[in-house]
C-alpha cells in the first residue's frame, strides 16, 4: 500500500462537476480579473471568517506584504520598525516583513505547540517593536487571549499569518482571520482550502486598511485611469476565486475528517521514541500538518518510505540557517534548531482511507532504531 503525503488530484476530483461549471461560467463571462466571481468569494470568505471584509490577492506572501505596506501608509508602521515573528515558520512570514523595510525579530517556538513561546516573546520586546506577526503553525491557533493581552499591553499591532489555519477557531469560537487587526491567508494548492494555483487573501474589520489593500493590489488605482499610490499587481483571478467558492462549502467537513485522522494518530501511535503533538481540546485545530518529533528523524522517514508512506519535514532549514537570511545566522535559537532536526510530518488529508491510516500507524509503531 502507498500513502502519498497529499494527493491533490484526488482531493480536487471530488469537485469536478462544480469546477467544470465554474470554468465554463468564467470563460463565457468574458471577465477574468476583478469580476463577479472574486466579489462573490470575498463576501463568502469574509462571512466564513467572521470579518467585515476579505480581499483576494495573488498569494499568501503578497497578503502579508500588503498588510504591512498598508500600515506604513496609514502611519501605524514606518520603515525600520521591529516586528516580532516566530523563528519556526515558513520563509514567507519573514520575507513579507523585509519586503516592506521592516525588521524581523525572531522569537522561539514553544516545543509543545510549535507556536510562539510567550516567555521568549516578552524577552524580545523593546520600545521599537511595533507589531507581532502571529503564525498559527500547522493549523493550531496561537493562544489568542495571551496574544491579545500582550499586544494590548504594549499597544502593538497584531497581524495573523493564517496560511495554515483555515477554519481554526479558539474557545470563544472566534476563527483564524478575526483575532488580530488583520490576517493573511494562502490558498496554495496544498492548504486546507487550496486553489488550483496560487492565491491569497487579507481579512480585516479595518475599513481604512481594506481600502488601501484593495488599491495596492491593483497598481494603487482608485479608478481605471488614476493611481494615487505606488502599488503592485496582485489580484486573485476569477477562475481561482470561482474554484475557491466551490471548495469553501466543504472546508468544515474536510477539517473534521482531518481531526478524525489526527485523533486516531494520537490514540494509536504508541512508539516511545516518537513525541506526539499537543493540542488543547478547547481549541479547534484544523491539522494542516500532523507533526511528530523524534531524534531519529531521518531514519523514521526512510523507514516509512520503504513501506510506501511519504513523510516530510517542516522545515528542515530554519530561517536563521537560510542563506538568504544570513544577517541572522549568529542568532542562538536552540528550540527552533531542535524542531528542524526532529520534526516529521505524517500524511493527513480528507481523502485518506481508514486502511491508509492503519498503515501509517502500523509503520510508525514498527520502527525501531
Amino acid at each position: 500500500m502507498t500513502v502519498p503525503f497529499i494527493d491533490l488530484q484526488q482531493i480536487n476530483s471530488r469537485f469536478e462537476t462544480s469546477l467544470q461549471k465554474g470554468w465554463s461560467d468564467v470563460m463565457f463571462s468574458g471577465r477574468y480579473i476583478l469580476g463577479d466571481q472574486l466579489t462573490k468569494f470575498e463576501l463568502e470568505f469574509a462571512s466564513y471568517c467572521g470579518t467585515s471584509s476579505a480581499i483576494g490577492v495573488g498569494s499568501g506572501l503578497d497578503a502579508l506584504s500588503l498588510i504591512f505596506e498598508s500600515y506604513i501608509h496609514l502611519g501605524r508602521l514606518k520603515p525600520g520598525d521591529k516586528i516580532l515573528v516566530p523563528a519556526h515558520t515558513y520563509i514567507a512570514s519573514v520575507m513579507s516583513i523585509l519586503n516592506c523595510g521592516l525588521f524581523p525579530v525572531l522569537v522561539e517556538p514553544d516545543l509543545k505547540t510549535f507556536n510562539l513561546d510567550f516567555n521568549d516573546l516578552a524577552s524580545k520586546y523593546s520600545h521599537d517593536v511595533k507589531a507581532v506577526l502571529a503564525v498559527h503553525m500547522y493549523g493550531q491557533l496561537v493562544d489568542s487571549e495571551r496574544l491579545m493581552s500582550f499586544c494590548n499591553k504594549y499597544d502593538l499591532l497584531c497581524i495573523e499569518d493564517a496560511a495554515q489555519a483555515h477554519g481554526a477557531k479558539n474557545f470563544s469560537a472566534v476563527k483564524a482571520g478575526h483575532i488580530g487587526s488583520a490576517a493573511a491567508f494562502s490558498f496554495y494548492p496544498t492548504k486546507n482550502l487550496g486553489a488550483l494555483g496560487d492565491g491569497g487573501a487579507v481579512t480585516t474589520d479595518d475599513q481604512d486598511l481594506e481600502e488601501l489593500v484593495r488599491q495596492l493590489r491593483d497598481y494603487g488605482r482608485i479608478s481605471r485611469s488614476e493611481s494615487v499610490i505606488f502599488g503592485v499587481n496582485s489580484r486573485l483571478d476569477e477562475i481561482q476565486a470561482c474554484f475557491l467558492s466551490a471548495k469553501l462549502k466543504s472546508l468544515d467537513t474536510d477539517n473534521e475528517k482531518r481531526r478524525i485522522i489526527a485523533c486516531r494518530y494520537l490514540e494509536e501511535i504508541e512508539n516511545p521514541i516518537v513525541e506526539l503533538p499537543y493540542f488543547s481540546k478547547q481549541l479547534d485545530h484544523v491539522w494542516h500538518i500532523f507533526a511528530i518529533r523524534s531524534n531519529f528523524q531521518k531514519d523514521i522517514i526512510h523507514h516509512l518510505d520503504k513501506k510506501g508512506i511519504s513523510a516530510m519535514v517542516h522545515y528542515p532549514i530554519p530561517i536563521h540557517r537560510q542563506k538568504v537570511f544570513s544577517p541572522w545566522a549568529d542568532l542562538n535559537l536552540p528550540v527552533t534548531d531542535q524542531i528542524s532536526r526532529t520534526e516529521i510530518s505524517l500524511p493527513i488529508s480528507p481523502i485518506m482511507t481508514s486502511a491508509q491510516v492503519d498503515h501509517v500507524i502500523s509503520a510508525v509503531n514498527s520502527f525501531t532504531p
